[in-house]
């Protein structure tokens, strides 16, 4: 597969997907929307993934790409099928896009938190071979309180009751991330919004309990990825 990757921030990327994926054969190239560069034309890719970012899906004001963005990805599931995974930013982005609605979440959610699979994620494809509890890397202060029209809720968590989606038969989405890799929590944290946040929520000393927090679940973490990536490239193919 060749996939079209859209970022926020140069440092917020696939993670340990870009192991998976190269591992595969996989190709991919990365749009750093934040910094300027154009969406390309969808047709030369078979897949979208759009990735995390600081800004919320509302702020078209600070930062007007983010229009053409939503547009492009309702466009890109709805209009054409494209496979699509969305992870945190992303999953707002396509609940916003297809006619959901993404909101400040009531209760930020930041640390190491467990997501609970729903009925029709524990049966789906998506978290086949997952717990049906698991724990993952939370980093959010906005959450989907609407889902669009035919959309189905995959993980739930008793803050946030969108914790994943499934649209139509390709599209599925995360709030929360898999993608993480060692050194993910010490680079993100240098990005403004998301360091006071962390702080905000958990208190001075947060970067370092957070970055021991994920080291301790860090081999589960990613072997929960693998399996996610291996199941969204069989859901894709089963479609």
């Amino acid at each position: 597969m060749h996939i079209l990757v859209l970022q926020h921030e140069r440092v917020e990327h696939p993670g340990i997907f870009r192991q998976f994926l190269k591992e595969d054969g996989h190709t991919w190239d990365a749009v750093e929307l934040d910094e300027g560069e154009a969406l390309p034309g969808i047709d030369g890719y078979d897949a979208l993934w759009v990735m995390g970012g600081p800004m919320d899906v509302w702020q078209e004001d600070e930062h007007p790409w983010l229009k053409d963005e939503k547009a492009f990805i309702k466009d890109a599931v709805e209009g054409r099928g494209v496979p699509y995974l969305g992870l945190c930013l992303g999953h707002q982005l396509l609940a916003d896009a297809l006619g959901g609605k993404v909101e400040k979440a009531k209760t930020p959610e930041i640390g190491v938190l467990d997501v609970h699979l729903t009925e029709a994620g524990a049966s789906g494809v998506l978290f086949d071979g997952l717990p049906e509890t698991f724990k993952c890397l939370q980093w959010h202060g906005a959450e989907v309180t609407e889902l669009p029209l035919g959309a189905q809720v995959l993980a739930t968590s008793p803050a946030c009751p969108v914790q994943a989606m499934k649209w139509g038969t390709r599209a599925y989405s995360m709030q929360f991330h898999m993608e993480i890799e060692a050194d993910t929590v010490q680079v993100w944290n240098t990005i403004p919004e998301y360091g006071g946040a962390l702080e905000r929520v958990i208190g001075k000393g947060a970067v370092e309990d957070l970055d021991r927090a994920c080291a301790t679940h860090m081999a589960t973490f990613n072997e929960m990825a693998e399996r996610v990536y291996m199941n969204w490239l069989q859901a894709t193919a089963r479609a």
